[in-house]
């Protein structure tokens, strides 16, 4: 694939880095003439000088398949990608850190100006972090639906009205989807005519309030809310406390900032925010962080984070998390008590993965359920047969189900007399080895 990458920073030259590993055509523009040079001797691509806010530093990269523009300023990204776009890049992306441009309340930047994807590093970080933490192994795609949708996993524990029946006869929500079925290990797209039984963990996908209904129709394991401190409230020390005290979890958030502090209580009402160190014992032990069930390292710097993990693990905390980005420090992390290092790099790393695609697929996700499910997100082509009638009289793959459409940048669960029409953002949940035959829905007639 031709890819342009706008902006050689941090971000900027790790994902060209690995881009270029894997054989791709990459063109990265940076206007930092110190910062050109060396990442000219460093990277097998095209390094160019220049300014990702001026069409010309973006005209002489085209025709390209996708443009990531991944500079350390948000306006700056949106504005080069929306020029990609227009200039006839088939796949934008924009990395932005301030959450105003993710708030579609009062205006919708993503849809008016014509990008594929939002990238921010420091929520798609949070998101890993959480993926370690939950019970019992849920999972949530707020990056395939903007943040609307949730998927959640449910361990059944023993039978209820709505068991060993066919699925198509439990009258469940329509807003609702059973996605999948974990039935010993085998994973399985949900059909109409499966019956969900005890021992069984099935995924739940639609609105989080509507979940919560059908969550209570079944005789579930019982969620034991568990103490999680959070060690630094950056963005993604942030992001990550917002989702836990969403979820049921008692958040303790450790910052050393006083300003900080008093920026995040009030999106933070339901945590506890206190302003001291992570990094020092005294304050973990005045704190009780030994007593809690996870400790996560989030600072800015990895060597704040390993120092704050070490003097956790040394008063008694078992689960021990933090951010590193550092690869070179992989090998010390083990030794050090660390349960579980999440790397920034990676995370956006796995996300520019998933768009490395073709024709209508937007981006294509095989590690959420992994076992031959792939998570899809696919944009409705003009003339898609998929939009020629309702979803009910469309054929699709048995092993597939729409769990979503995204629609002038709302999300909503379809139901079977939903109709698509071209420029519709689809969520779907296919085996495998059904997807070829599934795209035929989707791309131009």
């Amino acid at each position: 694939m031709r890819i342009l990458i706008l902006g050689g920073g941090t971000v900027g030259s790790s994902v060209a880095e690995m881009l270029c590993g894997q054989q791709h055509e990459v063109t990265l523009v940076e206007k930092d003439p110190d910062l050109v040079a060396a990442l000219d001797d460093r990277l097998e691509a095209n390094v160019l000088r220049g300014s990702a806010s001026q069409a010309s530093a973006i005209f002489q990269a085209m025709p390209i398949d996708l443009v990531l523009a991944l500079t350390g300023v948000d306006e700056v990204n949106i504005l080069a990608a929306s020029m990609a776009k227009a200039m006839g890049a088939r796949r934008v992306a924009a990395r932005v850190y301030t959450d105003v441009f993710f708030d579609q309340s009062s205006f919708d930047y993503q849809d008016h100006f014509r990008i594929d994807r939002l990238l921010s590093v420091e929520r798609f970080t949070a998101m890993e972090l959480v993926r370690h933490i939950r019970e019992p192994g849920a999972m949530l795609i707020d990056n395939f639906a903007r943040g609307e949708l949730e998927m959640e996993d449910l361990f059944i524990t023993k039978d209820s009205p709505v068991t060993d029946k066919p699925l198509m006869e439990m009258r469940l929500p329509s807003e609702v989807r059973i996605a999948a079925i974990n039935r010993g290990g085998n994973v399985s797209i949900a059909t109409a005519q499966d019956r969900i039984v005890p021992g069984d963990r099935i995924t739940l996908l639609g609105k989080r309030e509507d979940v919560e209904k059908v969550k209570k129709l079944f005789h579930t394991q019982s969620f034991k809310p568990q103490t999680v401190v959070i060690g630094g409230c950056g963005e993604t020390g942030f992001h990550l406390a917002l989702i836990l005290q969403n979820r049921g979890y008692k958040v303790i958030v450790l910052e050393n900032d006083r300003d900080r502090c008093d920026a995040v209580m009030n999106a933070l009402r339901k945590s506890t925010v206190i302003c001291h160190d992570a990094r020092k014992r005294i304050h973990l032990e005045e704190d009780h962080v030994g007593e809690a069930d996870v400790f996560i390292a989030c600072t800015p710097e990895d060597e704040d984070n390993i120092l704050a993990c070490v003097e956790a693990a040394s008063i008694g905390t078992k689960n021990i998390m933090a951010v590193v980005n550092r690869p070179d420090y992989a090998n010390i992390i083990d030794r050090l008590g660390i349960t579980c290092s999440v790397s920034s790099r990676n995370v956006v790393a796995k996300q520019v993965q998933a768009m490395m695609n073709t024709g209508a697929v937007i981006s294509r996700n095989s590690q959420i359920f992994g076992r031959g499910i792939d998570v899809i997100e696919l944009e409705v082509l003009e003339g898609a047969p998929i939009t020629g009638d309702m979803l009910r009289n469309v054929p699709l793959p048995a092993k597939s189900i729409i769990g979503a459409v995204i629609r002038s940048g709302s999300a909503q669960v379809p139901t079977a007399d939903f109709q698509f029409r071209a420029g519709d953002i689809a969520i779907v949940l296919a085996q495998s080895d059904t997807v070829s035959e599934l795209l035929k829905a989707f791309q131009s007639g």
